[in-house]
């Protein structure tokens, strides 16, 4: 699981990334991104109802994106705002490598030519 640290908190949080967010795509999920400035970067995962029905099902693919995100933190510059949508239920069932590469891809999008925050 990421740090506090690089979590979003409270209500409203991501309403400013929703309006003003830019937006990359991938096969199972969308990635709404901002930079805001020097400080941590902050990582949601949104997975909705329509995705599965079933709340285990739901933080499964929460949890399993949250650590890719963990282990791939080279690649998020400092001050990023990152907001990732699931929309297929795929990912609950996928291995590792594929959830790795799908979010390698959209974070190599987002950032490309950006300097990372390690």
């Amino acid at each position: 699981m990421l740090a506090r640290l690089h979590r979003f908190h409270g209500p409203n949080t991501l309403t400013v990334l929703y309006r003003r967010g830019q937006t990359v795509r991938s096969q199972h999920l969308t990635l709404k991104y901002s930079v805001r400035g020097n400080a941590p970067y902050r990582v949601a995962v949104v997975v909705s109802k329509k995705v599965s029905k079933s709340a285990v099902v739901r933080n499964r693919i929460r949890r399993r994106i949250f650590e890719q995100v963990r282990e791939q933190a080279s690649l998020i510059p400092a001050g990023a705002d990152l907001l990732f949508s699931v929309f297929s239920d795929q990912l609950a069932a996928a291995d590792p490598a594929a959830i790795q590469k799908s979010v390698a891809q959209v974070l190599e999008k987002a950032f490309s030519g950006q300097q990372p925050s390690r």
